[in-house]
C-alpha cells in the first residue's frame, strides 16, 4: 500500500482528552480517533491489527470445532423473560423500545443463542455443539476513564456449547480455556486465569485477567501459593478472637457532625478496628442491616450469595429516613425494628466495647458488645479480602493487584435450559434440559492491552504476526529519481514475494518520515537513500534499533532470514 493514498493521520503532539498511554500512542501514531466518551473510530492501521486478532481467534475455536455464526445485536427482551435473566439485567446494557414500543435489548446473545439450538436441536445425537461469533457490543457505563479498556462500543467474541450431560461439558469446557491459552500465548501475553463469580446461573467461573494499573479488577495472591481469585468472591479465612477485656456499661455520647467512620474515630480517639459499620440494604425488596468491622468493605457479592438473593443495593435515603429515622452517618444495631433482620460479617465477633450509631442524629454509642447489646440473625462472610489477610489455601497471606479482565468462561447450570425449555431427548428416550457453557472474550480490550505492551517512547514495536504491515519502505527524497525509481522496484519485488509493504512514497521532509515509521512501528524499515545509485539500502529492526546496509539483491534473502527467526 502506498502511504499517499492511505489514510494514517499522526499527531505530534499526546492528546490530553486520553487517560491511557496505549489510547495516546494509538491516537498520535493514527491508528484510532476518539469521539465522544466511550466510542472510538478505527483507521486503517487499527483494522489491520484487529483484523489480525480475530483470526488468530478464529483459528484455535475453529481448531476445537467451534463453529462461527452471526446474531443480530438487538434482540427480543421477551427472550430475557423467558430465561428468567430479567430480574439481573445490567443497568450498563442498553435497554431501548422501537416505535411500536415493543422492548428491545443489546447485551449478552446466551437467551438468542439458546432459543434457536432449542428450535433446532431436538436429540442427544446432535450434541456437544459449540458455536461462537465476533460481533459489535454495547454498554452504558456511567464513566470512561480508562478509554479502550471500558470502551461504550466494542468488539466481542462470545461462544456458546451445548451438551447431553455434564460429563460432556466438562470436557468441551477444558478445551475452550486451552484455546484461550493458545491465543494468549501466540499474542504474547502474560494472563492470569482467575476464579470469579459465576452468577445465580452458574457453576463455575473462571476469568482471564492481565496485570495492569488501569484495571477495575481486584486480583487477590497468595504470596506462597498458587491461590488467585477475584477480590470479590476471595473467601476470607480468618479465625477472630475476642480481646480479654471486661465489658463495660453502654453509653450514648453526642458525635455532632461525624457521619464517616473516619470522622468517628478521630473525635473518639479509637481505632477502626473499634467500630461497627452498619449499612442498610434492600435485598429483594426488604430492608435489612448489614455489620461490618470499621476497617472492612461490605462485599455485595458474598451478601448476594449469604441471602441467596436476586438482587441487592444500598437502601435509599428516603428509605433509611422511613425505616429508621436517620441519616446514614447515625445507622446502628442498638434498638432496630423487630422486622429489620441484621446480618454480621465475622469480623465482628472480635469487637469488645466498640462503638456503632445510635440510630439517632448526632449520636453514637460507646462501649457496644455484640450479643449482649443486640442481636444478630446470620454471621458469614460478607467482605472484601484485602492485603495481608491469609491466602484462603492456607499458604501465605495476600496480595491485591489491579488487573482488566480480557476474558470469561463459565458452566452454567441447567436453569436457562430448564426456563426456556431447551430439552433433548437421550439415549434412554427421556428429555433432559441441555447444559451450557458461556465464553467471552473481549477483543477491545485486547487490542489495547497489546497497544500498552507493543510501544516505547518513540511509538509501536508490533511482532510481524501483528503488525499491521510486514514492512516499512521508503524513499527519503521522491524527487529524486534514483531512489523513487530504486524504490517502485523493490516494492514491486517485495509485493512479489507476498511481503505486507507500506510504502511511504509522500513528498514530505525526511525527519518526518522517520518519525511516522517509528510511531506506526511497522518490525522492519527499509530506506533508500543516497546510495540508491549503488543499489544499496538501509535496513532497520524496529524493535531493536539496530541498522544494516545491503544491496537489493540481497534483501529478500536477509528479510527472509529475519522473519524465520521471528
Amino acid at each position: 500500500m502506498r502511504q499517499s493514498l492511505t489514510f494514517i493521520p499522526t499527531m505530534r503532539e499526546v492528546p490530553q482528552t486520553a487517560n491511557t498511554k496505549s489510547c495516546q500512542m494509538l491516537l498520535r501514531a493514527g491508528y484510532i480517533r476518539q469521539h465522544a466518551n466511550g466510542t472510538y473510530t478505527y483507521l486503517p492501521l487499527a483494522k489491520r491489527v484487529l483484523h489480525k486478532i480475530e483470526q488468530i481467534v478464529r483459528e484455535e475455536l475453529e481448531e476445537r470445532q467451534a463453529i462461527e455464526l452471526e446474531l443480530p445485536s438487538i434482540q427480543s427482551i421477551d427472550l430475557w423473560k423467558q430465561s428468567g435473566r430479567l430480574q439481573f439485567f445490567n443497568k450498563e446494557w442498553i435497554y431501548l423500545k422501537d416505535r411500536n414500543q415493543h422492548e428491545l435489548v443489546m447485551g449478552p446473545s446466551i437467551e438468542l443463542i439458546t432459543s434457536i439450538v432449542r428450535d433446532e436441536i431436538k436429540t442427544y445425537k446432535k450434541l456437544p455443539l459449540t458455536l461462537f461469533q465476533i460481533q459489535r457490543r454495547f454498554c452504558d457505563e456511567k464513566e470512561y476513564r480508562h478509554d479502550l479498556f471500558q470502551a461504550r462500543e466494542f468488539l466481542m467474541k462470545d461462544a456458546y456449547s451445548f451438551h447431553e450431560n455434564e460429563e460432556s461439558l466438562n470436557g468441551s469446557f477444558e478445551h475452550m480455556i486451552s484455546a484461550y491459552e493458545r491465543i494468549f500465548s501466540r499474542l504474547g501475553l502474560n494472563v492470569h486465569i482467575v476464579k470469579a463469580d459465576s452468577g445465580a446461573f452458574g457453576d463455575q467461573s473462571f476469568e482471564f485477567v492481565i496485570l495492569n494499573n488501569n484495571g477495575q479488577e481486584m486480583i487477590a495472591f497468595s504470596n506462597q501459593s498458587h491461590y488467585v481469585a477475584n477480590a470479590q468472591i476471595a473467601e476470607v479465612a480468618i479465625e477472630y478472637e475476642q480481646p480479654n477485656e471486661e465489658l463495660k456499661p453502654i453509653e450514648k455520647v453526642a458525635t455532632p457532625n461525624v457521619q464517616t467512620i473516619h470522622e468517628l474515630c478521630d473525635f473518639l480517639q479509637v481505632e477502626s478496628t473499634k467500630c461497627i459499620k452498619s449499612l442498610v440494604l434492600n435485598v429483594d425488596g426488604e430492608i435489612i442491616v448489614a455489620l461490618v468491622r470499621g476497617d472492612h468493605q461490605l462485599n455485595m457479592i458474598k451478601i448476594m450469595k449469604l441471602l441467596n438473593a436476586s438482587n441487592v443495593q444500598f437502601a435509599s435515603e428516603e428509605e433509611i429516613e422511613k425505616t429508621l429515622g436517620c441519616s446514614t452517618g447515625s445507622i446502628g444495631p442498638i434498638k432496630l425494628p423487630l422486622d429489620i433482620k441484621v446480618v454480621a460479617d465475622y469480623g465482628i465477633k472480635s469487637i469488645v466495647n466498640g462503638v456503632s450509631g445510635a440510630n439517632e442524629n448526632g449520636y453514637h454509642y460507646i462501649n457496644v458488645n455484640p450479643n449482649r447489646d443486640f442481636a444478630i440473625n446470620l454471621y458469614g462472610d460478607i467482605r472484601y479480602i484485602e492485603e495481608g489477610d491469609p491466602s484462603p489455601d492456607g499458604k501465605g497471606i495476600i496480595r491485591l493487584e489491579k488487573g482488566i479482565g480480557i476474558g470469561r468462561v463459565t458452566k452454567l447450570n441447567t436453569l436457562i435450559a430448564e426456563k426456556m425449555k431447551a430439552y433433548v431427548t437421550n439415549q434412554e428416550g427421556k428429555k433432559i434440559p441441555m447444559h451450557l457453557a458461556s465464553y467471552e472474550l473481549d477483543l477491545t480490550r485486547l487490542f489495547g492491552i497489546l497497544a500498552e505492551q507493543y510501544y516505547d517512547e518513540k511509538g509501536f514495536t508490533w511482532p510481524k504476526h501483528l503488525a499491521p504491515y510486514d514492512l516499512h519502505l521508503m524513499a527519503v527524497n521522491v524527487a529524486d529519481e534514483a531512489q523513487r525509481n530504486l524504490a517502485d522496484q523493490l516494492y514491486n519485488i517485495l509485493t512479489t514475494y507476498r511481503y505486507d509493504v507500506l510504502y511511504d512514497d509522500r513528498d514530505d521532509r525526511a525527519g518526518i518520515k522517520f518519525a511516522d515509521s517509528d510511531l506506526i512501528g511497522l518490525p522492519i524499515r527499509v530506506t533508500i537513500g543516497n546510495k540508491a545509485m549503488e543499489g544499496i539500502v538501509e535496513v532497520k529492526i524496529r524493535k531493536t534499533g539496530e541498522t544494516f546496509e545491503c544491496a537489493k539483491e540481497e534483501l529478500i534473502d536477509r528479510l527472509n532470514e529475519f522473519y524465520r527467526t521471528q
